[in-house]
């Protein structure tokens, strides 16, 4: 128990051999440390800000931004793509939609010679089948993969209208002006999909009606089946001397609702997966005869008003941390470069507030134990410029492309279990 404790000690707070600040072009983004930033870049929509903070081990969110053609061969339609893909268990999940997603968008799009709720719904089922393909492939000799699986949001504006969609509990929120205040309000635009919410339980509970375990509630968190998604234990001492100050860390429990709709997740879905080798720990106890877990997204349609400012796609690591008005009245009240970074490192401020921290040696602590005090955080500020139709119209579409950064580890690691 001591070694243990020693060891997460020198973690905390060893200096990061592979630290590093990158000050170049912002082509490409920055990197300085665990957080990557892109301040601020230009879409076919308006302008955009972008930011990405680690606190696993291995980086499980994912991010991206795509403006230009939303189908293939230059064909139309012209748009915006955002993507916030929020990973559990592991990375692979969430890699493979910011490599695939965006792929089967503009297929379906050509396809249908439109953008459309059917296109969106189309791309997230392929995201879901292609992902489902790879967890095939690999069950014999990497059976963990079946745990794993991601949250997956989604921000299309095309042609005057602004599509979201989403899986799980990241979230988009709007900033639109009050004409009689001058105040900006926060509309959130995605709906979630956690067993926290009332809601969302009563679903669950009707599309299992034959199931009284589908949600339980224990020790004050209401999970699916029972299962813990994530358990983040914080032991209490106190170092002395340590940066000229004391940090105490408390004594808690933290454990994450279930989300209800993911891509991934496959030992929840497809009863062939909820079986050896997949590991005990993950198993349940009895077969199950239809999905728990469902990739089917939620989609609002939203025509763009003129009042409408910005959207704020991001992460639940955000959503912890501030709430959906706080968020909307620092990008109104900031300038827009680099407003992105400027809300994780406001989120990142309240984290280490609530640990009685400065944020000053909360930076310090590695990836892996910092995922003790916040958890991954991606954030895309979209700005939506009131001349972006007549830019548009005069041909000048910029092609961007951009996805959020990270520490570079190889890709085909899996997540320890």
């Amino acid at each position: 128990m001591l070694s243990g404790l020693m060891n997460f000690l020198r973690a905390c707070f060893q200096p990061r051999a592979n630290r590093h600040v990158h000050t170049g072009s912002d082509a490409s983004g920055r990197q300085d440390g665990l957080l990557w930033y892109k301040d601020t870049g230009q879409h076919f929509n308006g302008e955009f800000s972008m930011a990405v903070v680690q606190a696993n081990n291995l980086l499980e969110d994912q991010s991206q931004v795509e403006s230009g053609c939303l189908g293939l061969n230059d064909s139309g339609p012209y748009g915006t793509f955002v993507g916030i893909y929020d990973g559990h268990g592991g990375p692979e999940t969430s890699r493979f939609i910011n490599d695939n997603l965006f792929q089967h968008l503009k297929r379906c799009t050509s396809e249908q010679q439109t953008m459309s709720v059917e296109v969106i719904r189309k791309a997230f089922q392929a995201t879901e089948e292609g992902f489902l393909s790879i967890v095939t492939r690999r069950w014999p000799t990497q059976p963990q993969i079946a745990a794993v699986g991601s949250c997956c949001l989604v921000g299309v504006i095309c042609s005057g209208t602004l599509y979201v969609a989403n899986l799980g509990d990241s979230r988009a929120v709007l900033g639109r002006l009050v004409k009689a205040t001058g105040e900006i309000l926060a509309i959130q635009l995605s709906a979630e999909h956690n067993a926290s919410i009332e809601s969302v339980r009563q679903e669950m509970q009707s599309l299992h009606p034959d199931d009284s375990q589908i949600v339980v509630l224990k020790h004050n968190v209401w999970r699916v089946k029972g299962i813990i998604q994530h358990a983040l234990l914080f032991v209490h001492f106190q170092i002395p001397a340590l940066f000229s100050r004391l940090v105490s860390l408390i004594t808690e429990v933290q454990v994450q609702n279930w989300i209800t709709r993911s891509i991934g997740d496959v030992y929840l879905k497809k009863s062939e997966f909820n079986r050896e080798p997949l590991y005990a720990k993950f198993r349940l106890r009895e077969p199950f005869q239809r999905p728990i877990l469902s990739a089917d997204p939620a989609i609002l349609v939203h025509p763009v008003q003129p009042q409408d400012q910005f959207i704020i796609f991001a992460s639940d690591g955000l959503w912890e941390h501030l709430s959906n008005q706080e968020a909307v009245d620092i990008v109104q009240n900031h300038p827009r470069n680099g407003i992105a970074k400027r809300l994780v490192k406001t989120a990142l401020q309240e984290a280490a507030k609530k640990r009685e921290m400065r944020y000053s040696d909360l930076k310090k602590i590695d990836r892996g134990v910092r995922r003790h005090f916040h958890d991954d955080i991606s954030v895309v500020v979209i700005f939506l410029d009131s001349d972006f139709a007549s830019r548009a119209s005069s041909g000048k579409v910029p092609n961007v492309s951009v996805k959020g950064g990270g520490m570079s580890l190889p890709r085909n690691t899996l997540a320890p279990t």
